[in-house]
Formats: structure tokens, sequence, C-alpha cells
């Protein structure tokens, strides 16, 4: 190997090294996302599409992921959900009502499940902006 080719090596295992430490990564949560980032769904709370794929889940022929951001005391409600869904709250709290009269506050790493055809009421009843991370199943 000659000197050119030691050097180019040495520049490209530097730049490869130094790869994962110049990656910008976003974390999940409200604070990364501008005011008027996503789609407004309802004064105050706002979607953003984040990834769609095949499922290998039998009877779900796709999944995505999204992310919806409420302000402080923004609420929303959803009389029938579209599909399955998993949800997971990534930062803040909001208060959950399934209209199965046991509602409860989802905070900051919990995680729960909503069927087809449930309903769901969400407040935001903090002071700060909470996001919940919503993995969609779409039926096959």
């Amino acid at each position: 190997m000659g000197a050119m080719d030691r050097r180019l090596t040495i520049k490209l295992g530097l730049i490869a090294a130094a790869a994962p430490a110049l990656a910008v990564s976003r974390p999940a949560g409200a604070a990364m996302y501008g005011p008027d980032e996503g789609r407004e769904l309802v004064e105050g709370v706002r979607q953003i599409d984040l990834t769609e794929s095949r499922s290998m889940i039998p009877g779900y022929g796709r999944v995505s992921m999204r992310d919806i951001v409420w302000q402080p005391g923004a609420k929303t409600s959803n009389p029938s959900m579209p599909n399955d869904m998993i949800c997971h709250i990534v930062e803040g709290e909001l208060e959950i009502d399934q209209g199965d009269g046991n509602p409860f506050v989802a905070r900051t790493g919990d995680i729960w499940t909503c069927a087809k055809g449930t309903p769901e009421a969400t407040t935001n009843p903090s002071s700060a902006p909470a996001a919940m991370r919503v993995i969609d199943m779409h039926p096959a």
C-alpha cells in the first residue's frame, strides 16, 4: 500500500469513527417540535406523521407511527378509534377517558392500547406540552 493509500485509509477510518458522534438525533417529546410542525387536529393539538411500514403480524397489513402534541389545557375527543393502536407518553401527562368509567392519568413512559371502536377523550391538564407516540395497526 502506498503513502496515498495509507493516508486515505486513515482519513476514512477517522470519518467512520466520528460518524456516530456527528449524527443528529431527535429525542421523542413535545419540546422537539416547533409550534407549526405537523398538522393541526384541533386548536392546541398537532399531529406529526413519522413513518409507515408493512406488518408481519397476522391480520395487519401495515403499521404507522405518529406523535401527537397537546398544548397545556388542550383537549381532543374521538368517539371511535379507526383501528387498533398502541399509545405511549413520551413527555408530559395526559388525562385519558376511554368511556369505560375508569379514566386514568398517563405520565411520561406509560403505555396502553386502544381497540378499534374504543372512544377516547384526552386532556392535557398541566402547564407544559405533552406528547403521545401512537403506533397504528392497520388491518390487512
